[in-house]
């Protein structure tokens, strides 16, 4: 598995129908964290919910904080 990092980008991929997962970060901007459950909802896409944008980029590996990422398999 992989992850894709940004709300652009994770966006992107559960509209495509090409995220498994979406990890969320309870931090993260309000109108952000409303669209992207919105999109995993109708998508049928479970949501992981991080503590912090912080902790999500360190699950991610990168060293700044993380709003969102999107898990896909590495199929591509």
């Amino acid at each position: 598995m992989r992850f894709i990092i940004g709300s652009k980008q994770t966006t992107k991929l559960v509209e495509q129908g090409k995220a498994t997962q979406v990890y969320v970060a309870q931090d993260a901007d309000p109108r952000l964290k409303d669209n992207i459950v919105r999109l995993c909802e109708t998508a049928s896409v479970p949501i992981i919910w991080s503590d912090s944008m912080k902790s999500l980029g360190e699950t991610c590996g990168i060293e700044v904080g993380a709003a969102m990422a999107a898990v896909i398999t590495e199929i591509e």
